[in-house]
């Protein structure tokens, strides 16, 4: 019933979407022809609103190939990139996604479009209660929203089928890996403070924990209390 709910209500705001084009334009050029080939990523992209997700004055520029600031130092990732994670993790609907870096809240619609329920952290306090205000105005009722330090992860909710960190770690943080489920992924930039950083797969499959370097990204440094 809740799925139903939250469904009804995107493909609403969806039909009143003078964006719809862009965002398809976004998901064909940007993702698709560059080799997201995942139908549910593919689909969670088309339908999550990107334009609302990043200041009034970037509006305009919502769905550019290219991250965005938010303020206080943060950005919104590039659209390519939140496809590409968003790939990686691999999720399926019924999965409990942890994510460190909550931002404005667009990665996690946009894994909330997928699975069962997304929980986030955000360090810095105003964005966190924006993104839990925005998430909860545009009908994402499975996300839970927390300020703290995502380092530490959330072992109350814990072990999660996926956990997506969406800030560079100078390494990879042990209680995030002791929080993944086995069989699960942890998708994660690894690398100095900005400068390049890489983005890494970590699974942990048949009691072993196997890391894969995949590409290299820049993204803003994960905070710490």
């Amino acid at each position: 019933m809740r799925e139903w709910v939250f469904l009804v209500s995107l493909f609403l705001a969806i039909a009143q979407d003078p964006y719809v084009r862009q965002r398809e334009d976004m998901v064909r050029e940007q993702i698709a022809e560059r080799g997201i080939a995942d139908t549910v990523t593919l689909r969670a992209m088309q339908t999550t609103p990107r334009h609302l997700f990043v200041p009034p004055e970037y509006i305009s520029s919502a769905y550019d190939d290219h991250p965005l600031p938010i303020g206080f130092g943060q950005t919104i990732s590039q659209p390519y990139i939140v496809a590409y994670m968003t790939e990686l993790a691999a999720v399926r609907r019924g999965d409990r996604v942890l994510e460190i870096g909550t931002g404005s809240g667009y990665q996690a619609a946009v894994l909330a479009g997928i699975v069962d329920t997304v929980f986030t952290i955000e360090i810095v306090p105003e964005l966190a209660s924006s993104a839990a205000e925005r998430l909860k105005r545009l009908g994402y009722r499975n996300v839970v929203v927390k300020t703290g330090d995502g380092y530490a992860g959330w072992p109350e909710h814990a072990p999660f089928d996926a956990i997506v960190v969406t800030a560079g770690a100078e390494h990879i943080p042990d209680p995030l890996v002791k929080q993944l489920k086995e069989g699960g992924r942890m998708v994660i930039p690894v690398g100095p403070q900005y400068l390049v950083q890489t983005l890494m797969l970590i699974e942990k499959k048949d009691g072993r924990v196997d890391t894969r370097s995949l590409l290299p990204v820049r993204f803003v440094p994960l905070r710490r209390e």
